[in-house]
C-alpha cells in the first residue's frame, strides 16, 4: 500500500475511532442519568420503570462494543507481551504481527456475523418481549458497528509503521 495512502487511511481510522470513544462515553453518561432517573421514578414517585433497565443494559453493551476500537487505538486492551519482549527483534514483532491477524480475522467473524444477525433483526421486526418492545435491530446494531470498527482498526494498527 502506497504511502500517503496508508497514512491516510491510518488517519481516518484513528478520527472513527476517537469518535466511537466519545459516543461510547455519551452512552455511559446517558446510561448514568437513566439509572438516576428509574431511582426517582421506582422510589420516590413509586411508579413502574417500563423502559430504563432495558435502555441501560443495551447502552452499556453498546458503549462497550462501539468504544472498543479508541481503547485499541489507545493500547488499552489487555495485552501479553512477555513472549514478545522477551524475543524482542524481528521474532518479537512477527508474533505481535500474528497476534494482530488473529485478532483481525476473530473481529471480522463478528463483524459479518453481526451484520447478519442485524440484518435478521430488521428485516423480520423483531422486538423485545417487553413492555417497551424495542425494536431489536437497533440495540443489536452496537455489534456490527462496533465489530466492523474494531476490524479497520486493527487494520489500521497493523499498518502503522511506527508501532513496535
Amino acid at each position: 500500500m502506497p504511502g500517503r495512502v496508508r497514512d491516510a487511511y491510518i488517519e481516518i481510522m484513528d478520527r472513527l475511532s476517537r469518535v466511537a470513544g466519545i459516543c461510547a462515553a455519551a452512552l455511559l453518561v446517558i446510561s448514568i442519568l437513566v439509572v438516576c432517573d428509574m431511582i426517582v421514578v421506582r422510589y420516590i414517585l413509586n411508579q413502574s420503570t417500563v423502559w430504563q433497565t432495558e435502555f441501560v443494559v443495551y447502552a452499556i453493551t453498546a458503549a462497550t462494543l462501539i468504544g472498543s476500537p479508541y481503547v485499541l487505538l489507545t493500547n488499552g486492551h489487555v495485552a501479553v507481551t512477555l513472549l514478545p519482549e522477551a524475543v524482542g527483534g524481528t521474532a518479537g514483532r512477527l508474533i505481535r504481527l500474528a497476534g494482530s491477524l488473529a485478532a483481525l480475522g476473530f473481529c471480522a467473524l463478528l463483524a459479518y456475523s453481526g451484520w447478519y444477525y442485524f440484518l435478521e433483526a430488521f428485516n423480520k421486526g423483531w422486538t423485545s418481549d417487553t413492555v417497551w418492545a424495542v425494536r431489536m435491530w437497533i440495540p443489536v446494531s452496537a455489534l456490527p458497528v462496533g465489530m466492523t470498527l474494531l476490524s479497520l482498526q486493527y487494520l489500521a494498527e497493523i499498518l502503522r509503521p511506527d508501532r513496535e
